[in-house]
């Protein structure tokens, strides 16, 4: 599935710096000056589970297939992209195409690495990146408006829903808030989605922080976490400097190199983590002598939906679902253990899959 999330923030905050550990590669050029990434960089990155290993392990599987999540390196935004300041129309189209933003924020103090602005001010430089994101959806949604009001008042009841959601998010919007803040029922939301408002987005705030504050981050990723928790938004610590630096390494290597830096892993696992968990998304796995895979679905998908994941058939002709939790495979050493135990239970169309669930689909062809 093509989940993609992309990484934003003001020039020389650190961004593809990040997103060259993220993918393991020098794709995205990382200088130290403004806009130094003038088009947008995707890189596919593996989300790390170590269940899906133990599954591996378990079912001896010859192949091993990780689910993944696409990062997209976005230009640095300036004070006034919304008037297409800088490379301001080209940022907010790039971010339009994302399901979700990871915004850097500068959380470290280096003289020799220019800010765009003149000083260091984690909020401040978030506040910047926000405002302009919604005064480019107020602008949007105002001139829109006035044409959904016409088909509301036509008769037509989804112009009247679309309209009503409209009016809900530039009230927001003009109070200064994002469009995601404003009141949106679970049943609104792929209406919500079609309306394409930037700041509809969830948003995970990287706090990248000095090298010697890489575990917990230090005052200034504190305020930006703070922040976070106020907003219902998530936050994380890393050291995009750090993160490079293992990434270059030799997988012997990284273990020692993270151990001699005091973290327990690379800080980028808890960003892919933290933004797979951003676009509510749950794993569900396969496991034979053939591979062991993970798959991804978003939270509340059903049985057949999750079938349609791995095969368009698969859900046409779904019958059943073949269901162990994680847990009660690994306890039961497998799939034949869990069945001896009862472990494993036949779900049907109804059921909604688990994160952790081991499946199997039966289907009609």
């Amino acid at each position: 599935m093509g989940f993609k999330c992309g990484i934003v923030g003001l020039p020389n905050v650190g961004k593809s710096t990040l997103f060259n550990a993220l993918t393991q590669t020098a794709a995205a050029q990382a200088a130290n000056y403004p806009f130094c990434t003038i088009e947008p960089n995707v890189g596919d990155v593996a989300v790390p589970d170590p269940r899906l290993d133990a599954l591996a392990a378990i079912a001896a599987s010859k192949e091993i297939i990780p689910t993944r999540l696409a990062f997209v390196d976005i230009a640095g935004l300036a004070r006034g992209a919304s008037k297409g300041e800088g490379l301001g129309n080209q940022f907010l189209a790039n971010i339009r195409e994302c399901e979700a933003i990871a915004h850097v924020v500068r959380c470290f103090v280096d003289d020799d690495v220019i800010h765009v602005e003149g000083r260091i001010d984690p909020l401040s430089d978030i506040a910047t990146v926000e405002t302009e994101l919604m005064l480019a959806d107020l602008e949007s949604l105002e001139r829109r408006v006035v044409a959904m009001e016409k088909r509301a008042k036509g008769g037509d009841k989804e112009a009247r829903e679309l309209h009503a959601l409209a009016e809900r998010c530039l009230a927001a919007l003009r109070e200064g808030r994002p469009a995601r803040a404003a009141d949106v029922a679970h049943e609104e939301l792929k209406v919500f989605q079609s309306l394409g408002l930037l700041s509809s987005k969830p948003v995970l705030y990287v706090c990248n922080v000095d090298e010697a504050v890489a575990d917990q981050g230090g005052p200034l990723a504190d305020k930006v976490r703070e922040l976070a928790e106020k907003e219902g938004a998530a936050a994380v610590v890393v050291s995009a400097k750090i993160e490079s630096e293992i990434a270059v390494l030799p997988p012997a290597e990284q273990k020692d190199y993270l151990e001699a830096v005091g973290l327990s892993e690379p800080g980028l696992n808890r960003v892919i983590r933290a933004g797979y968990g951003l676009l509510h998304l749950v794993t569900f796995f396969t496991a034979g002598p053939k591979e062991s895979r993970a798959w991804t679905v978003e939270q509340g998908a059903k049985a057949p939906q999750a079938a349609g994941v791995i095969h368009s058939d698969f859900e046409k002709g779904f019958i059943r679902a073949e269901t162990i939790a994680y847990d009660d495979y690994v306890a039961c050493n497998g799939e034949a253990g869990a069945r001896e135990a009862g472990k494993l239970r036949l779900e049907g169309k109804d059921y909604v899959v688990q994160d952790g669930d081991v499946l199997h689909f039966r289907f009609a062809t």
